[in-house]
């Protein structure tokens, strides 16, 4: 298991760098969003490629960035009634969630991701648009974007292993939900007032 643990490490952390650096192409999409704004507005003109790299960029990130919402434990579920179970259950449910649920999801999208990227790129799929951009590479992240979330649901299936054997605490139990601080954050702000 201490092997298991080093590998779901190296994971977690490839997972953390790849998400923290995929996360600024948001940025990037919404200047590119604004100037095509202003370029369409100011000279009345656009350009089916700048719209299309929107929609690409924010694929990139929603994708590729998925097996870090995983990591950070911020993926959806319903906050209400996973907090009022006991701990041990919440273990359960994520073990059998991961084990059953979302690997063969993640296996399914990659066995029908790779020739869905495959056809495309053999023929050098364009855009239907004019002057749009070539269709492969986008749907290429079908299948890198789900054999990352894979990866990192083998590493969450470890750590939780590993938990409730009691091997390393668990890294999420004192962590507040971005929303539960953000309600936090709000009613000190209303307080202070």
């Amino acid at each position: 298991m201490t092997a298991l643990l080093k590998l779901s490490g190296l994971i977690d952390a490839f997972t953390r760098w790849t998400g923290k650096r995929l996360a600024w192409l948001i940025l990037v999409a919404v200047i590119i969003s604004a100037v095509n704004a202003i370029v369409r507005k100011t000279f009345d003109t656009s350009s089916n490629s700048w719209l299309e790299l929107q929609w690409v960029l924010f694929s990139i990130v929603f994708l590729l960035c998925s097996s870090w919402t995983l990591l950070d434990n911020e993926h959806i579920r319903i906050d209400i009634v996973n907090a009022m179970l006991p701990k041990q259950m919440r273990n359960v449910i994520d073990l059998v969630g991961h084990l059953f649920f979302l690997i063969p999801l993640t296996v399914v999208m990659i066995i029908t991701g790779v020739p869905f990227f495959l056809r495309s790129f053999q023929i050098n799929e364009q855009s239907g648009n004019a002057g749009g951009l070539p269709q492969w590479p986008a749907k290429s992240l079908i299948m890198i974007g789900f054999a990352m979330l894979l990866v990192q649901a083998i590493s969450e299936l470890i750590k939780r292993i590993a938990i409730m054997r009691g091997m390393i605490p668990d890294p999420h139990e004192s962590q507040v939900s971005a929303l539960e601080a953000e309600v936090e954050h709000l009613v000190e702000a209303i307080e202070k007032k």
